[in-house]
């Protein structure tokens, strides 16, 4: 992954992100503005772009937000072609300021930026910078700033839905990664069993729920989701997440199902770009690059819930 430094970008990552003892260790973003009435970042309608990339389950995040709560026509967005090159993620028909990386808008911040070139970006086309490089406060932002009925975080419901986001964020969207990044057995033993206890968990709790905070979809919803997209398909097999299939859960499966049959959240969902991304050459996980065949799965299957905004 690429990075840059006070401003000028690097094709290799100087800084580690495996502890000593083998543990994958997530970077930091540091980019953390944010969208209020009072301002300077306003929620005007067509003022925000977001550049993403469909590989991405972090700018997922964002994309659900987006899709449930109708904002097409408000955020505009730049998606990354497939798959990282040397010059990080990069895009392709008419980007927005005529960047054809994502570094180039790094670029642009005021002042330089120092830290890694990752997506989502929320990026603000009067001002001309980054508001926000943190998935999380990108998606709270969009659920508060551009929905005045505060549907997706009702405020009786806050405390719930942070204590699920932290919950999810640590052991399950995070958890994958620290399986699949482990350098040693015992990092990975530990990773791998923590996160298949909070997917049992999950699982139990949805059985009686029709959602994790009871009956309203919310943040927390979408954001389990893009884990749950991308697991049998990527993270069961190459990130060694093998102790079962989402589809081998009766409750969660039947979730992520009523999820994805949400309006809107099936155009946030590429699983042939997820399996090329996760399968992609890497010396260390995948060192021909074969992307497997299958799963065949079928996310269209009839669900025992139904799921909407309320």
């Amino acid at each position: 992954m690429g990075v840059m430094i006070e401003g000028r970008y690097q094709v290799e990552d100087p800084a580690p992100d495996t502890s000593a003892q083998g543990a994958y260790e997530r970077a930091r973003s540091t980019l953390r503005h944010w969208i209020t009435p009072d301002g300077p970042f306003s929620p005007d309608p067509g003022r925000y772009h977001l550049f993403v990339a469909w590989n991405c389950p972090w700018a997922h995040r964002a994309l659900l937000v987006r899709a449930v709560l109708g904002l097409q026509d408000v955020i505009t967005t730049s998606v990354a072609l497939p798959g990282r090159t040397d010059q990080g993620w990069v895009f392709e028909d008419e980007p927005l300021l005529g960047a054809r990386s994502l570094h180039e808008v790094y670029a642009r911040q005021s002042p330089p930026y120092t830290g890694r070139v990752t997506v989502p970006v929320l990026w603000d086309m009067h001002t001309e910078q980054i508001v926000s490089n943190e998935s999380a406060d990108i998606a709270r932002m969009l659920c508060l700033a551009f929905d005045p009925q505060r549907r997706l975080v009702p405020a009786a419901l806050v405390d719930e839905i942070d204590r699920w986001n932290g919950m999810i964020h640590t052991r399950i969207n995070n958890g994958v990664y620290r399986a699949g990044f482990a350098r040693t057995q015992t990092a990975y033993d530990d990773a791998v069993h923590d996160l298949f206890a909070a997917l049992d968990a999950v699982d139990q709790h949805v059985a009686g729920h029709t959602t994790l905070t009871g009956e309203t979809l919310t943040e927390a919803d979408l954001r389990l989701f893009p884990t749950l997209a991308r697991f049998d398909v990527a993270y069961h097999y190459a990130f060694k997440c093998n102790l079962a299939r989402l589809s081998d859960y009766a409750h969660l499966w039947d979730y992520a199902r009523a999820l994805y049959a949400l309006p809107g959240v099936a155009d946030t969902v590429a699983f042939d770009i997820y399996k090329a991304g996760y399968f992609s050459p890497s010396e260390l996980r995948n060192p021909l690059g074969i992307v497997p065949a299958g799963p065949r799965i079928d996310w269209s299957a009839p669900t025992r819930r139904t799921l909407r905004l309320p």
